[in-house]
């Protein structure tokens, strides 16, 4: 299994825009897409002074997945307009991880 990380950051003012452009633009888009080999995404905020940092994790069966997504150039960031118009900056390529050891844990 392949994660892809990916990091955004934007204003405080802006944050609630990007959040709502992701959750109602960026990943039903992708989702749509039926992309053979994609497990799932997680978004993911977390406050940092004066900005706002998102991420997200991909999670992908390998690199060919991944390809499928978005091409040879398979790290290349995938930034649709709407989501530009309202972050500050963001990484221009994304981080790919493979996973070594993944434990669902049972609730106690």
């Amino acid at each position: 299994m392949i994660c892809r990380q990916w990091r955004g950051w934007t204003t405080p003012d802006n944050a609630a825009a990007y959040e709502s452009v992701v959750r109602r633009q960026v990943i039903p888009g992708i989702e749509a897409r039926r992309i053979p080999g994609f497990r799932h995404i997680d978004l993911m905020r977390r406050e940092a002074g004066d900005e706002v940092e998102f991420t997200t994790l991909m999670w992908f069966d390998d690199l060919d997945s991944i390809k499928a997504f978005m091409g040879q150039d398979y790290a290349v960031s995938h930034v649709p307009e709407a989501a530009r118009a309202v972050l500050a900056r963001f990484d221009a390529r994304a981080l790919h991880f493979e996973v070594l050891d993944r434990r669902p844990q049972e609730p106690s």
